[in-house]
């Protein structure tokens, strides 16, 4: 067939959504470091590979320790991956490695730092559900890439659920949901409260400014219809359209 009457692929993109984490350090630096020194104790795999934007909106450029809070923060093994509120031209920063910021990202909220001795998520069966019954935490991973997830409480922004099929949650979801990941477009995804960062079907997603502001903070449910996903009120099918 010629070029010209070759049809355009569609192109398929499974995206997946990264949380990038704030920090704002604040004056007197050595104290705010020491702080962090002992949330990493704490948690000592929390910033592991996470991308990191470093916020200087509450320094100044004369702010005592800041030429060394960047080496600092890289000698921690923290990733910085953008800089935001303060100025390339400040002296303190002029032997920074500053990276190019990012446009367009949506506050998530605080994040809470897990504890290390937190218990480890249970294993899910094999080509069975898997049942959460407590509330997954921001920061959280939870994959289940042979069944269905069910999650009694709610999931916490910046924490992702991703299920082989469908995802029931019964509280809000504040999140990533990914169902269907192995190539099931039959996969469902049921929020009590939908407020989701993200929510994905057999690869195909979108972002929480694509949700309809009428189905946001209401029991909805997500389906894939013609690779595309549609948001619907989680109401029985009988008393649609009836007045309460």
């Amino acid at each position: 067939m010629p070029d010209e009457l070759r049809p355009t692929p569609k192109i398929r993109a499974r995206g997946r959504s990264f949380l990038a984490l704030v920090l704002s350090p604040e004056p007197l630096l050595a104290d705010w470091l020491a702080g962090l020194d002992a949330q990493i104790a704490r948690s000592g795999a929390f910033f592991a590979g996470k991308p990191v934007i470093l916020d200087l909106s509450l320094l100044e450029a004369g702010t005592e320790g800041l030429a060394e809070l960047y080496p600092a923060l890289r000698a921690r093994g923290i990733r910085i991956i953008g800089i935001e509120g303060g100025d390339t031209t400040w002296p303190a920063c002029a032997g920074w490695d500053w990276p190019a910021g990012f446009q367009g990202g949506r506050a998530s909220g605080a994040v809470d730092i897990p504890d290390d001795t937190a218990p480890a998520p249970v294993e899910p069966p094999r080509g069975g559900s898997l049942i959460i019954e407590q509330p997954i935490r921001s920061g959280q991973v939870i994959m289940n890439p042979d069944g269905d997830i069910i999650i009694l409480g709610s999931v916490g922004s910046g924490a992702e659920v991703t299920a082989g099929g469908s995802i029931h949650v019964y509280g809000p979801l504040r999140g990533r949901a990914i169902a269907g990941m192995n190539g099931q477009p039959d996969a469902r995804i049921f929020a009590h409260s939908m407020q989701a960062e993200l929510l994905a079907i057999d690869g195909y997603y979108i972002t929480a400014e694509e949700i309809d502001p009428r189905y946001v903070e209401k029991p909805a449910q997500i389906i894939l219809n013609n690779d595309t996903l549609v948001v619907q009120p989680l109401v029985p099918p009988a008393l649609r359209g009836r007045k309460p």
